[in-house]
């Protein structure tokens, strides 16, 4: 009797114990925005990472590739692919017990920027305030695809000088991307659970661009790599 009490025990106490851990990474996760996210009509990704202690969001994949923006104000800017190009840019957490970040958000569509914010409904949505690729000038809320992703090798200030080495192949492969009218393939969902997806891929490492993923690791970009290390957007 004694040890069918004692094997019951033992058994309460690793149900409680798991419990504990799974609920600590449902927590973790829960406040931790990075990774890939699909817009409200699917027509984009936009990945979202932190670099140099703010968040930033670049397009990922585009449902119809080859886009230009065309529509900057900077005319030298104007031939740049969409893919890889800014969209969220160095939104900051301005009270630490909310899920929610301040910052602009880059809408293509008249090239212009906007005061803006996102905030973690979910682990698995992500809301947003601004106008918003040109689609939507008020809310709306992103489905996870991927992700969270870890902290970019450029996070650590002994790692910057080869982060800021690797930006412009980066930027090359995304050039080429748009060009050959490519989709990477990370940030596209391979289930139809975006939860399933998260977990599947959260434990992938920051890297540079590569032929299946032209965008990579975001920090690395030229357009974020200068601006988060110079102390975000002036």
């Amino acid at each position: 009797m004694r040890t069918l009490n004692y094997c019951r025990i033992l058994a309460t106490a690793s149900v409680v114990a798991a419990a504990l851990v799974t609920a600590g990474f449902e927590s973790a996760e829960a406040s931790d925005p990075t990774g890939d996210w699909r817009v409200a009509d699917g027509v984009a990704n936009i990945r979202v990472a932190e670099c140099n202690g703010a968040m930033w969001g670049v397009v990922s994949w585009e449902k119809q590739p080859g886009g230009v923006d065309q529509n900057n104000p900077d005319a030298s800017k104007r031939s740049r692919p969409t893919l890889g190009m800014p969209i969220l840019l160095d939104m900051k957490k301005k009270k630490p017990e909310k899920e929610e970040w301040d910052g602009q958000v880059y809408n293509a569509k008249d090239g212009k920027t906007y005061e803006s914010s996102i905030k973690l409904t979910s682990p698995d949505q992500l809301e947003i305030e601004g106008c918003v690729l040109g689609i939507l000038c008020g809310g709306e809320t992103w489905t996870r695809v991927a992700g969270p992703i870890p902290s970019s090798p450029s996070n650590n200030p002994a790692a910057a000088s080869p982060a800021h080495a690797a930006a412009s192949p980066a930027h090359a492969a995304a050039k080429g991307a748009a060009k050959s009218g490519t989709a990477p393939k990370v940030g596209m969902a391979k289930t139809n659970s975006p939860k399933a997806q998260a977990k599947t891929t959260g434990q992938k490492t920051a890297t540079a661009a590569t032929p299946d993923d032209p965008v990579g690791d975001i920090c690395l970009l030229p357009d974020i790599a200068g601006a988060a290390h110079e102390g975000g957007l002036k």
